[in-house]
């Protein structure tokens, strides 16, 4: 591989990073996905702080970025205008522009950006580099996937739609700065594998278990609910039937809990492992920004990628 390559596809980053002549290092990605909402300009606002959502968690800023458009021809530039308007209004918010990009005609509209950054050196926050001690944050409450589901199917009232896409849309800019501050030195965002699988993979990459307070767990309380009711989304099923086996569930947490640790993010909160040194930096960074404060458990030796729920 090339020796420039600092992160590849190796433990399934959240981005590409790659040391540039200068020394500094470059972060590259790309995300988009289908509508998770119904208005065309909130769609477009939550795919692109999804997409620059990977930037961040390597504990960079973002630079620029492109677009990608899959778009029904027959359904008319009008809405496609609405979707890049809620891009172009997140990615102002991030302080960059996005410069061009690329569009097909699709049966099913789709949206994302390539986002490109760069990361300080020593400030990179990869999902290798758990140690037992560190302490485990989580910057967005739970519960988008169960939500989104319950929109496709008409079932959210408009005041739910309005707090899960208000979620979904804010950018995961300040936890990269509190995780900088803090000296940070692993990172995922929570996603469509949810805190469950993610937690996972940087649990395996990190040679490391992780320990998790079901009841520190932030969660949308209307998606409590929902799983409480049975309805149960097909990405969470999914997410429990893979990474299930490396989950232990004590006796005693509330019925549900598997389910919302598997809940299918989308454009969800900054998992930080933030070393006992960083804490107090960390969480003053955080609540100086208006962030979620929520230490969820911590990390420590045993059986790699274990997630043990309590």
């Amino acid at each position: 591989m090339d020796k420039n390559v600092i992160v590849g596809i190796e433990h399934g980053d959240d981005a590409a990073v790659y040391r540039l002549p200068s020394g500094e290092q470059l972060v590259a990605t790309l995300d988009f996905f289908t509508p998770v909402v119904d208005d065309a300009r909130d769609f477009g606002r939550i795919a692109a702080a999804n997409s620059l959502s990977d930037v961040y968690a390597m504990g960079g800023r973002p630079l620029f970025a492109l677009s990608i458009v899959c778009w029904p021809v027959k359904l008319g530039m009008e809405q496609l205008g609405e979707v890049m308007a809620g891009g172009s209004a997140v990615a102002a918010a991030a302080g960059i522009p996005i410069l061009g990009g690329h569009s097909v005609d699709d049966t099913v509209p789709k949206y994302g950006l390539v986002a490109i950054g760069l990361v300080e050196p020593g400030k990179l926050t990869a999902n290798k580099g758990a140690v037992p001690g560190d302490r485990l944050y989580l910057t967005k409450p739970l519960g988008s996937g169960a939500l989104t589901g319950a929109i496709k199917k008409g079932l959210l009232d408009d005041a739910g739609v309005r707090e899960v896409t208000d979620v979904m849309a804010t950018l995961n800019d300040k936890a990269a700065r509190a995780m900088n501050a803090a000296g940070v030195k692993a990172a995922t965002d929570v996603t469509g594998f949810g805190l469950l699988g993610h937690l996972q993979k940087m649990m395996l990459a990190s040679g490391t278990e992780a320990h998790v307070r079901v009841r520190d767990l932030p969660v949308i309380e209307a998606a409590r609910a929902l799983y409480s009711s049975g309805a149960v989304p097909g990405g969470t099923k999914r997410n429990l039937s893979h990474f299930g086996a490396s989950a232990v569930f004590e006796a005693g947490v509330p019925a549900g809990s598997d389910l919302l640790a598997a809940d299918a993010q989308t454009s969800g909160g900054i998992l930080a492992c933030v070393p006992a040194a960083g804490v107090a930096a960390f969480e003053a960074s955080l609540r100086e920004s208006g962030t979620l404060v929520a230490c969820i458990g911590e990390v420590r030796a045993g059986i790699a990628g274990r997630c043990v729920f309590a």
